[in-house]
């Protein structure tokens, strides 16, 4: 059932979208052309509005009509099925229009910064920091997203103990924002001889991709240092300084890069990291409740922080925030998020339209 101040926003969006349409069609509009283009684009973002408000009221129509031959008894049966048909349909048109009318977050569009930190529990939490990239590259595969490595600590098992990834694609941060926070794994480590369950933890970021044109950094604030680089990339990487730290003074962010060959390159990479961090750290400043501190977003690690827990024993992941429990583990690990992340949206947009309409 669709909220009655919901039903009112969405019939006054209607009237504005045919007032529009009749301005755009008067003569002196269309001598104007900034005027015809400003409302051009403003009658064009109306239009989804529009079409789903005029599919709502013609199946609340129908359904009344068929509601009607239920006292006929040669049709009462066939009323039935047709109710039952409709109904379904009104419900998908009241998600949508939910959709289209709980306040935007200009955020979504934008590309991800993903960084995945072991938490508690060693070696295994290393390992599970693997398992989530490995979980992540695999759903971009299936959006059809670009996944690139910026930045990775390898540890001797394979395991990371930090990873930082960019993911470029349509909505990339509007379905992965809500994987920020301490995911928790309960399994028998590959490490451990005896059999025993293990709890480790690894804490998940995902930032959205910010440019110079969105943050403004002083070349004077940053320190910028060259070392050489360690771990995977052969002799090359250990006998020139081509690895890159950059710190920004003010803030006291530090963003490091050694994967690539070229200090260019590693430096470009870092840049793209800072950019991201500093424009989360600047939004937390400014509004808090828009976007959480980031040390709070992702917790300090502890095995009671947790967003999500993947229990193996029980081949169940439990997502506690909304109470979603699926046994579907190794699914989920391969990158079968979608269901899950689906549950999150329409938790999400639920408890924006509560506060909306207290708002009211």
């Amino acid at each position: 059932m669709l909220h009655k101040d919901l039903e009112e926003r969405l019939r006054v969006l209607h009237q504005k979208y045919l007032q529009l349409q009749a301005k755009l069609s008067d003569p002196e509009t269309l001598k104007d052309i900034d005027l015809y283009s400003k409302l051009s684009k403003e009658f064009k973002e109306l239009e989804p509005a529009y079409e789903a408000y005029n599919r709502y009221t013609k199946i609340k129509r129908e359904i009344e009509s068929a509601k009607e031959l239920l006292e006929n008894k040669e049709f009462e049966d066939l009323a039935k099925e047709e109710i039952k048909r409709l109904e379904k349909e009104k419900e998908e048109i009241e998600r949508e229009i939910k959709r289209l009318l709980v306040p935007k977050d200009e955020r979504d569009a934008k590309n991800v910064i993903l960084e995945i930190r072991a938490g508690v529990g060693g070696e295994e939490a290393a390992l599970f920091a693997a398992d989530l990239l490995n979980m992540y590259q695999k759903y971009a595969e299936e959006k059809g997203w670009k996944f690139s490595i910026l930045s990775a600590q390898k540890t001797g098992l394979g395991g990371y103990k930090e990873v930082i990834a960019l993911i470029e694609g349509k909505d990339a941060y509007a379905k992965l924002k809500y994987e920020s926070g301490v995911h928790r794994v309960q399994r028998v480590p590959k490490t451990e001889a005896g059999g025993r369950i293990h709890t480790s933890t690894a804490t998940v970021a995902v930032l959205p991709e910010a440019d110079e044109t969105e943050v403004q950094i002083n070349p004077e604030d940053l320190k910028i240092e060259t070392f050489r680089a360690s771990g995977a990339g052969g002799q090359y990487v250990n006998t020139t300084e081509s690895a890159v730290r950059i710190t920004h003074l003010p803030t006291g962010i530090v963003v490091s890069c050694q994967d690539e060959r070229s200090q260019f390159q590693n430096k470009l990479k870092a840049m793209k990291i800072l950019y991201a961090r500093l424009k989360d750290y600047y939004e937390r400043q400014k509004e808090e409740k828009i976007a959480q501190e980031r040390r709070e977003q992702v917790g300090t690690g502890e095995r009671s922080e947790k967003i999500r827990t993947y229990n193996f024993p029980q081949n169940r992941v439990t997502d506690h925030r909304i109470n979603y429990t699926s046994h579907r583990l190794q699914d989920i690990l391969e990158g079968k998020l979608d269901e899950i992340i689906s549950a999150l949206e329409e938790h999400e947009m639920e408890e924006k339209l509560r506060a909306s309409l207290q708002e009211v």
